[in-house]
């Protein structure tokens, strides 16, 4: 809520912040319940209705009140597109989150259908808050605003598989690699924190995409590998009946 108030007010930074404060905190709560053996179904809704407040209004807001709302001054039909672009995303949040709710317990765990709304809400509010630091208008990037608002919404409701982490086995102790990854990850954080965020998580939100794409085509290839296999012991099988 923080988020939207910061954006009306035009301290956009501090909107960028909050949204991924709630995207922290969004990744605790969840755990934080099952420690303490109070999660229930009233939490669960409740979790879900404020995921539409902090990754679908908040960052609809900061897109428009940062950069889209200007495209009404070059023309009034841009001026509508700024506000629907805005409007796109924020419906897709409430979708996406709707979906989610829906397929719980019947999905597979490893992967989410669709990009899931905190890293959608990251991706816009890491791209705002980088221009923020590089000392960049809304305005002269609102032609560039346009279709990443729009393009990153519709990614929430597209079906790509992305990857959950849910099956990394923390139990049982965590590879080094992973280890080494976050160790990374923490120091560049503290070196240039809105860099890293808008890069890890714009780079998550590309690999759905490549993801589903690579596992389309070897899934195409496997199809056409096995009816050349089924053709080809068809026909020797053909070939031994003119034999006998």
């Amino acid at each position: 809520y923080y988020a939207i108030i910061a954006s009306i007010q035009g301290k956009f930074g501090m909107a960028c912040l909050s949204i991924f404060i709630a995207a922290l905190l969004d990744g605790l709560d969840g755990r934080v319940a099952r420690l303490t053996n109070t999660q229930s179904a009233f939490g669960e809704q409740y979790d879900s209705l404020s995921d539409l407040v902090s990754f679908g209004v908040a960052p609809s807001i900061l897109a428009f009140k940062w950069s889209l709302y200007s495209l009404g001054s070059v023309h009034p039909v841009l001026g509508h597109l700024g506000w629907l672009a805005a409007f796109i995303f924020a419906v897709s949040g409430a979708l996406r989150l709707a979906r989610f709710n829906t397929q719980i317990g019947v999905s597979d765990k490893a992967y989410f259908q669709g990009l899931p709304s905190p890293a959608a809400a990251a991706v816009l509010a890491g791209f705002i808050w980088v221009c923020v630091d590089m000392g960049l208008s809304g305005s002269d990037l609102r032609y560039i605003m346009l279709p990443l608002t729009a393009i990153v919404g519709l990614l929430m409701v597209s079906r790509f598989r992305y990857y959950s982490f849910k099956t990394i086995p923390f139990k049982e102790g965590v590879s080094f690699v992973w280890i080494v990854l976050l160790v990374l990850i923490i120091v560049l954080l503290a070196i240039k924190t809105e860099w890293v965020l808008f890069v890890v998580f714009t780079a998550y939100a590309i690999s759905g995409v490549v993801m589903t794409l690579l596992h389309i085509k070897n899934k195409r290839a496997s199809k056409k590998l096995k009816n050349t296999h089924s053709n080809t012991e068809s026909n020797v099988a053909e070939d031994d009946k003119h034999e006998v």
